[in-house]
């Protein structure tokens, strides 16, 4: 049986991890090298780092601290954040990176997934998709969820996998933060209609949202960010907890 990953998130601003509540309300988590080292030290599984600022600031990602934390881990990496070009995925991966995450810059040029596809292999292509329940319908947006678009989401994750993506990143910025639990209606249809491996994201709060998206949802991963990070939940405990419910995990 495929085993179901837990992936804590660092949201990089300024070099210091940060969290907050629906994309906004942005509040110091900690030193992400220190962050880093810790989930590895406790079974994480994979490692994500979004740097939140990247493309609204018009830069690069910070490739000097991916490189710091990638020398303290020994789990896959993720990076994204001011990704637009094969030169940004070949520094990055440089740097340490396992594979890359790209968001807006997919949606404004989506031919971007083929290239890195094609170039580092679909593996390496993580498309994260920042959803939002609007308009009666799920909607994509960018630009770290300030901007709408006009793509459906389920419609958008479909033409990703398409075009090479290997996995999809789904947030829900409805539950982003809330620990109200995640998205299940939107992260179900997804999960069901794609080929490639879901990541749940937004609005873990209890070890029973998590237990509640792997048996509801048929997503391979679940993604969460603050209760790591403030020690509300262990990744062991949480580990356990699955496994004594019957959800295949690594221990």
């Amino acid at each position: 049986m495929l085993k179901r990953r837990i992936i804590p998130c660092l949201d990089i601003r300024d070099g210091r991890t940060v969290k907050g509540i629906n994309f906004v309300s942005i509040r110091d988590a900690g030193d992400p090298v220190e962050l880093a080292k810790i989930y590895a030290e406790q079974g994480a599984d994979e490692l994500v780092f979004l740097d939140i600022t990247a493309t609204i600031e018009k830069r690069k990602t910070l490739a000097d601290l991916v490189e710091r934390i990638a020398l303290e881990i020994n789990i896959p990496f993720t990076v994204g954040g001011g990704i637009h070009t094969l030169d940004d995925v070949s520094v990055l991966l440089g740097a340490g990176a396992d594979k890359i995450t790209i968001n807006s810059a997919a949606v404004r040029d989506p031919g971007l997934i083929g290239g890195i596809a094609r170039n580092f292999g679909s593996q390496c292509v993580v498309v994260a998709i920042d959803t939002k329940y609007h308009q009666n319908d799920w909607i994509v947006f960018i630009d770290g969820g300030r901007t709408p678009t006009r793509l459906r989401t389920l419609d958008w994750a479909k033409r990703a996998a398409d075009l090479g993506a290997g996995e999809i990143l789904l947030t829900s910025m409805n539950n982003d933060g809330t620990k109200s639990g995640f998205a299940i209606d939107i992260t179900g249809d997804v999960s069901r209609h794609l080929g490639i491996p879901v990541i749940a994201s937004g609005g873990a709060g209890t070890m029973e949202h998590f237990r509640d998206v792997f048996y509801s949802t048929g997503c391979s991963a679940a993604l969460a960010a603050s209760i790591f990070h403030y020690g509300e939940i262990s990744i062991p405990d949480l580990k356990n907890y699955l496994k004594n419910n019957n959800i295949a995990v690594r221990i």
